[in-house]
């Protein structure tokens, strides 16, 4: 895979965010029949992290929407923050945004109803769960870093009733939700296999040469809860999801997309598989250390089984009578019989829950009702584990059983102990 096709996905969304910020904001729009946005229905946000996709969707997403007012940006890297603090300030033709090097100044102050994170994975609990404790609603970047956070990040939103989407656009996209509807209904029979194909990874093994700090950059406020190192250009940006100490890979970068189709379709949102293995390589004298190629096998206690593999970005459904697809990223729904893709849904079939104007139209109206958004925490935990699951027998060897009810390995301690990782002095979750 070339990598022009790598990165079609963030190309595509980047492409798309002018397009989606107009388009997201008309069912609002529709409400208020173009007048003036009352201050009393405004959300007042703070953006955290705002490199590429956090300035070019998330934060383009939200000032497209009426009732959004961007407050503050916060970001370790102060060029990524000043290009943020820019585009707010263009949009409303003042000076006005707040710049802060410290999240922690976002979360402390009493204005800002709710905040977009948009950083590395490592940070994405930590950063959430403080966001909740502070009383703010979040609109966080997928996926955790470990099983564990999840369940605290679950657990710590549920006590602080706050409202949470975990940030992706797949189940706003109509070819993934009508794949999921179809499914859910029948019309390929009884399912029994779904198929995933995840991207190559890049094809170098990351320069570890320790290298100067670049003069923009706070380098220890980006390593955060992760080990002391030293700073190299392959660590951060972009590159950071190639290391585990900051994420997990292609199967956590992508896979929490098409995993996400395949819980949904599959009705296991809140649940799991029971048995996972596969055999991979991973890279070696270098940087990077995640997955590079890998074939993983999925069991859920339903009989159905999740087969995925490298070199795409496609998504299969096959049952009992007939197969329905997307074979890659945003494309045509095809299936066995056209009769399939054109069937009705009646009054009395499942409807699945969708916001076709996206995930920040959605968290925004959520913020508003406090009913959960179309992606919310317990089910983004669960999607964020079927991609911890995978990369963990990739990296033992050999298959794990797996409790999705107390989401534990079971008989198996070794398997247990990566559930969780220490985090790096001051930085708890505690």
């Amino acid at each position: 895979m070339t990598d022009r096709n790598r990165t079609s996905r963030r190309r595509f969304l980047r492409r798309a965010a002018g397009a989606a910020g107009a388009a997201a904001a008309l069912p609002f729009a529709a409400r208020v029949r173009g007048a003036e946005v009352r201050p009393s229905e405004r959300i007042t946000i703070g953006c955290i992290g705002t490199g590429g996709h956090g300035r070019d969707w998330n934060l383009r997403g939200l000032l497209g929407q009426p009732d959004a007012q961007v407050l503050a940006v916060c970001d370790v890297d102060r060029n990524n923050m000043a290009a943020a603090k820019a585009m707010v300030d263009g949009k409303h033709g003042t000076k006005d945004c707040a710049a802060h090097g410290d999240f922690r100044d976002i979360l402390g102050r009493k204005d800002i109803d709710a905040v977009m994170i948009s950083t590395p994975d490592h940070w994405h609990v930590l950063m959430s769960v403080m966001a909740a404790r502070a009383g703010k609603d979040v609109q966080c970047e997928k996926p955790t870093l470990t099983i564990d956070e999840g369940k605290i990040l679950v657990r710590t939103v549920r006590e602080c009733k706050k409202v949470f989407q975990t940030s992706t656009e797949d189940r706003s996209i109509p070819v993934y939700h009508r794949m999921a509807e179809l499914v859910r209904n029948g019309r390929i029979g009884a399912l029994k296999t779904i198929r995933v194909t995840l991207p190559y990874q890049p094809g170098t093994p990351g320069d570890p040469t320790p290298q100067p700090v670049p003069p923009e950059l706070d380098w220890d406020m980006w390593l955060g809860p992760a080990p002391k190192a030293a700073y190299t250009r392959d660590r951060v940006h972009f590159n950071f999801r190639w290391i585990r100490d900051y994420s997990g890979g292609i199967i956590c970068d992508w896979g929490t997309h098409l995993f996400d189709t395949a819980q949904w379709a599959n009705d296991t949102e809140l649940g799991g598989p029971v048995a996972i293995e596969g055999k991979g390589t991973f890279w070696e004298g270098g940087l990077y250390d995640t997955p590079k190629e890998y074939h993983v096998e999925y069991t859920y206690a339903n009989g159905v089984r999740l087969l995925v593999d490298h070199g795409g970005t496609g998504i299969r459904c096959e049952g009992t009578e007939g197969w329905i697809e997307v074979p890659s990223w945003r494309a045509e729904l095809t299936a066995s019989d056209p009769k399939i893709l054109s069937s009705e849904i009646g009054p009395d079939g499942v409807r699945l829950f969708t916001c076709p104007a996206g995930e920040h139209r959605n968290f925004l109206d959520c913020v508003k009702s406090r009913k959960d958004p179309y992606f919310p925490v317990d089910k983004g935990h669960r999607v964020a584990t079927v991609c911890h699951l995978g990369n963990l027998a990739l990296l033992l060897g050999r298959k794990l059983a797996w409790d999705p009810e107390k989401e534990v390995f079971i008989g198996d301690e070794e398997a247990n102990r990566h559930l969780s990782r220490p985090m790096r002095a001051p930085w708890t979750l505690a």
